[in-house]
């Protein structure tokens, strides 16, 4: 099962590279202004993709706290910064493509160091009053993979509305 977990991040990565891609060639304003998503602008759910992965990594520390290869990808992800402020300027963008490229490889890496076993390890988590208070890890990357693949289809649709090409979302066979 570890393949078909490792498969669904080397997809999330190439989506975020085309979707950064595309992104890259909006003048910083259009990146910054509001879509009337709820994030507000296409940065804006850049930013929320990569803290969600991010924020996802941090829960599986102590499940695979006998792992180093993954303890290793699991301390580069919390070394990456997160642009801050509600704007950003070009700079910052800049900082968020590399900021998702080091996260996304970072998942990658820990996915890529897990077992068979790894997948069943439980996850603590403090949602819906403690009832579970944990959840086995592959429904956690289970979930990730559903947060991110979510956010991602705000940004198609915005990008529809817009007329801007893409298909990142598409049957993408490179990473296989």
């Amino acid at each position: 099962m570890t393949n078909i977990f490792l498969s669904f991040a080397r997809a999330n990565e190439e989506s975020d590279k085309a979707i950064i891609a595309i992104l890259s060639k909006m003048s910083n304003e259009d990146r910054e202004k509001s879509r009337k998503s709820f994030y507000g602008s296409l940065s804006a759910l850049v930013r929320h993709v990569m803290g969600g992965t991010q924020y996802f990594l941090t829960l599986f520390k102590d499940s695979v706290a006998g792992n180093a290869k993954a303890q290793k990808a699991l301390n580069s992800s919390a070394k990456i910064t997160m642009p801050e402020g509600k704007k950003l300027g070009e700079a910052d963008w800049e900082n968020l493509a590399a900021g998702i490229k080091a996260v996304d490889k970072a998942y990658i890496d820990f996915v890529s160091a897990l077992s068979e076993e790894d997948l069943s390890a439980p996850v603590k988590i403090d949602w819906f009053k403690g009832k579970p208070a944990e959840v086995p890890l592959y429904f956690m990357l289970q979930q990730l993979i559903s947060h991110g693949t979510h956010h991602r289809g705000q940004i198609s649709q915005i990008l529809d509305s817009l007329k801007i090409e893409h298909d990142y979302s598409g049957i993408n066979v490179k990473f296989l």
